[in-house]
């Protein structure tokens, strides 16, 4: 049997202007997780550019896990759609993985859905990597039946299949939210 180890819950913020480099720099690492399993190309991606991230940082809706010096480790970008916020990318560089810090930050968007009004997280995933659809379900997604996807997800789906990305299973969950009492 082996012990779990127990790391402090993340400090999640809104990322700054002057990290949207260190943003860049914690895609690229977490995306050589995918060379692992046979998605090269995925590996080899280049991360969004500076002027797409900063859109993000701008409309407040790019969030930052920090270390214990104030440097970000982890990140979430997300975008309004339909009636649900969308996570368009999570990234945690491998150092600092399987600390709950991806989950901090689904609950950060989620409490900001939530604050906004909005009924869903949603997202599109790979169906089979571990850290992706199968995490996903255990952070309290579920897999959207086709018929469920809305205008917004249907849009979303049709560009990552113009950008090859459906060479590879994947698929579009949500998770419900709750509003406050």
């Amino acid at each position: 049997m082996t012990a779990e180890r127990s790391f402090p819950p993340p400090r999640i913020r809104l990322v700054l202007a002057g990290e949207l480099e260190t943003v860049r720099e914690i895609e690229r690492a977490a995306g050589q997780c995918f060379a692992d399993v046979g998605m090269p190309e995925i590996a080899d991606d280049d991360p969004l550019p500076i002027g797409v991230l900063d859109r993000y940082r701008r409309t407040g809706l790019a969030w930052v896990a920090v270390g214990q010096l104030d440097q970000p480790v982890a990140y979430l970008l997300a975008d309004p759609v339909d009636a649900g916020l969308h996570v368009e990318q999570v990234s945690v560089h491998p150092g600092y993985a399987r600390r709950g810090i991806g989950r901090s930050l689904l609950e950060r968007a989620a409490a900001h859905a939530v604050a906004g009004g909005l009924s869903a997280l949603t997202l599109t995933t790979f169906a089979h990597v571990p850290w992706n659809a199968p995490y996903y379900r255990r952070c309290g997604f579920r897999v959207l039946d086709e018929h469920e996807w809305t205008a917004g997800l249907r849009v979303i789906r049709r560009r990552e299949a113009a950008l090859g990305l459906d060479r590879w299973p994947r698929v579009c969950m949500g998770r419900e939210l709750l509003a406050a009492t």
